[in-house]
């Protein structure tokens, strides 16, 4: 048989902003609108709308969160914010093989947690869309970083 189409190399920035473009868009389409009592502080993992400006602030807290060397974000707790607009979850996606072992568990049991989070109390105020979206992200996060924490962990 004959090869139909040839094999090309990846270029690992474009599939990044390629993955990067489609998360925002899955979390921004049909979200409520940011909740005026939320710090902006929260650095775009609040702005929940579809709007422009809140598409733009996600994506700036995700290059934020990813771009930083001391990864100051693995340990603070997410809120039901952070799980709505994926933007940790991403981040912990995008990091997990720079990530050390403890930091894999750690965002691990926040993904392992976002489903009792997203339909908890905090969570009455988010579209039903926004609840399966932030829990299917999750669980495939969570199977992300448990695969990398089996190659590169080891339980003693």
């Amino acid at each position: 048989m004959r090869d139909v189409s040839p094999r090309t190399r990846r270029n690992p920035g474009a599939t990044a902003a390629v993955v990067l473009a489609v998360t925002v868009a899955m979390f921004s389409g049909g979200c409520a609108m940011n909740d005026a009592s939320e710090p902006v502080q929260q650095g775009g993992m609040s702005c929940l709308d579809d709007s422009p400006a809140c598409v733009s602030q996600r994506q700036a807290a995700l290059r934020h969160l990813v771009t930083r060397s001391d990864r100051h974000w693995v340990k603070e707790r997410a809120s039901v914010d952070a799980y709505a607009s994926g933007v940790r979850l991403f981040a912990f996606k995008n990091k997990k093989k720079e990530l050390t072992c403890d930091e894999l568990q750690v965002g691990r049991s926040e993904a392992d947690a976002a489903d009792r989070v997203l339909r908890g109390p905090d969570g009455k105020r988010l579209s039903p869309a926004q609840v399966s979206r932030g829990t299917m992200f999750a669980a495939e996060v969570s199977k992300e970083l448990s695969r990398e924490q089996a190659r590169r962990c080891r339980r003693g």
